[in-house]
């Protein structure tokens, strides 16, 4: 069994905290570990326990939304969902339709579903995002920060195929394209 027996935070970044977790591993000796948060963690129990944010998994006329982003952490682009982090006393579903609306210029026709909220990345973060379906309306539009270089569009199923084989994804962004490419998706066939 592991076991936390020391947490200490080591950077307070303007949007990553740092921690270092001390555990007992299963063979009594201690294991350092290093997580990054979005939140003010005070204590262990409070580690994966608020929500960070929302993936957005689009479609409008049988076709599925897919944004082409320059991402610094790999100084390239790759094709995403749209996302975000929620603002503070933000609802999930405000946050649902301000990022929708700020990255691409679309807006919420229908919420097809939204999953409960799951960790993003358990190697290294307690992030949790929901993941939402949803039918977009509207034309695109650029609403971005100057920080951000976002090319969104729509996909149909044998673009979305040719471009997991030819193209680099984020892996929530890559398992959504291949579900939809293989008609597995929730609300995919609505026009």
């Amino acid at each position: 069994m592991m076991q936390l027996i020391k947490m200490e935070k080591v950077k307070d970044g303007k949007y990553l905290k740092n921690y270092e977790l001390t555990y007992l591993n299963k063979a009594g000796r201690e294991k350092k570990y290093e997580i990054v948060s979005r939140k003010e963690l005070k204590n262990a129990e409070d580690i994966g326990k608020k929500v960070s944010g929302i993936s957005i998994a689009a479609v409008n006329g049988g076709k599925l939304l897919l944004l082409k982003e320059f991402r610094m952490g790999v100084n390239k682009s790759v094709y995403n969902l749209c996302a975000g982090m929620m603002e503070e006393g933000e609802t999930v579903m405000d946050c649902i339709r301000r990022e929708l609306y700020e990255e691409t210029g679309l807006s919420v026709k229908k919420i097809i579903d939204i999953l409960p909220a799951s960790f993003a990345a358990v190697a290294i973060s307690d992030m949790k995002t929901h993941i939402v379906f949803v039918e977009a309306e509207g034309e695109f539009e650029d609403h971005t920060s100057e920080n951000e270089m976002i090319e969104a569009g729509f996909y149909s199923r044998e673009e979305t195929a040719a471009l997991l084989q030819t193209e680099e994804f984020s892996s929530r962004a890559q398992m959504i394209a291949y579900f939809f490419s293989k008609n597995l998706f929730p609300g995919a066939d609505m026009a």
